[in-house]
């Protein structure tokens, strides 16, 4: 470990955190660097990204679209378990740092790289995403975790390395941002400067991906989301593939102004921190969902599931999305999705979504059972017996009281 690596695959947004980066590798350790940009749907041109990375000197560039394959295997299980961190939070950048790490170390064995780099803090959960991707998928890699290693402290010094260097610098880097953002096909984030203060609120120019609610609409949106085993396949009736749903709901969500949370939430490393998200198809993927469940899903299936779920949404949070505990429970989320196939129709409304109507080839609903008017299926009087049976250990408790 104490020779310096010859070759390292960065993963490389293009933006000055990941420029200094390259340089700072390229300049300490006198390696070859491989770039790796995946497109995973943050909603940006990629391309000056490669052209950054060859006024760097990067030989190796891969830019690379996986948002077919972010949504498919990594957002769409998720969505089955209904996570949701906190109670709040729908872990839209935790979900994206699993795939990210595996193809990093799949291009290192592609190129024989033998180390691999990120640019995540020493203060933030994705330094353990990234981390624990990278070591489940090679034991043995070489992590460089320059945040951790050199002695840049702050923003200014940051802007000062890459003017030293001439490293282009986007003109708004040039001051301190007001916001550190994070996007992907899921969801935005917003962490940092102005949101450091939990009793300030966010001013409303920062949002990219809705409108506000007070802007939105005066009429809702109805619309019809399909599903089969679980996942979602159709909007409105017109066949989607993974990614270009979450990108359809992302436009109804957006221009109805759903998907806004500020939260603070616990970091797996032990600190608060207050986020700000914007995740509009999610919003109404998971509404959805639920509903769907509701008339598909056994009692004893559908609370099971609810009582996995915080575990789930803390392992993915936390970067165990490859540990065998996650996949256990990936397995028995799926096995209960099997029959959760129909339709839902939801109303978008000024930030709210509403479910309006929800129907199933096999429902386990019974019109017959649950009428309010006369029936030929449900005797009344077996409830009685049903009651005391479960009333018996109360009553026996009581007896053994003081009154």
């Amino acid at each position: 470990m104490n020779e310096p690596p010859k070759k390292v695959v960065l993963a490389y947004s293009g933006g000055l955190d990941t420029s200094v980066i390259l340089r700072w590798l390229q300049e300490t350790y006198g390696c070859e660097v491989v770039t790796f940009t995946a497109d995973i749907g943050q909603g940006e041109e990629l391309e000056p990204a490669r052209a950054k990375a060859e006024t760097l000197g990067v030989r190796d560039i891969r830019i690379e679209d996986l948002r077919e394959t972010f949504v498919r295997d990594y957002v769409f299980p998720m969505f089955r378990a209904n996570a949701i961190y906190e109670g709040v939070y729908l872990l839209g950048t935790s979900i994206a740092r699993p795939l990210i790490a595996k193809r990093q170390i799949e291009i290192a064995r592609e190129t024989g790289a033998d180390a691999v780099a990120h640019g995540a803090t020493g203060k933030g959960n994705d330094q353990v995403r990234f981390e624990l991707g990278y070591y489940a998928h090679d034991p043995g890699i070489r992590v460089i975790a320059p945040w951790r290693e050199w002695d840049i402290d702050s923003r200014e010094a940051l802007v000062d390395y890459a003017e030293k260097h001439q490293i282009p610098i986007p003109r708004d880097k040039r001051g301190e941002p007001p916001y550190s953002t994070d996007a992907n096909l899921l969801h935005i984030s917003y962490e940092g400067k102005a949101l450091e203060d939990p009793w300030v609120g966010p001013d409303e120019s920062m949002f990219t991906r809705s409108v506000s609610p007070q802007a939105a609409p005066d009429r809702p949106t109805v619309v019809e989301i399909d599903f089969e085993a679980g996942d979602a396949v159709a909007v409105d009736g017109e066949a989607l593939s993974p990614a270009a749903l979450l990108e359809r709901l992302n436009a109804l969500g957006g221009a109805n102004g759903i998907g806004r949370v500020d939260l603070v939430e616990n970091r797996f490393v032990g600190m608060k921190s207050r986020g700000v998200y914007e995740t509009p198809g999610g919003t109404i993927l998971i509404a959805a969902h639920r509903a769907m469940e509701s008339l598909t899903l056994d009692r004893a299936a559908a609370h099971l599931k609810d009582e996995l779920m915080p575990r789930y949404a803390e392992l993915v949070y936390n970067g165990f999305w490859f540990a065998p505990e996650r996949r256990m429970l990936q397995a028995a989320i799926d096995e209960s999705q099997k029959g959760v196939t129909g339709t839902v129709r939801l109303a978008l409304y000024k930030g709210s979504v509403t479910v309006e109507g929800r129907k199933a080839p096999v429902s386990l609903y019974s019109a017959e059972h649950a009428t309010f008017e006369a029936d030929s299926v449900y005797d009344q009087r077996d409830a009685e017996g049903f009651i005391k049976l479960n009333a018996l250990r109360l009553r026996l408790g009581k007896t053994g009281e003081d009154t």
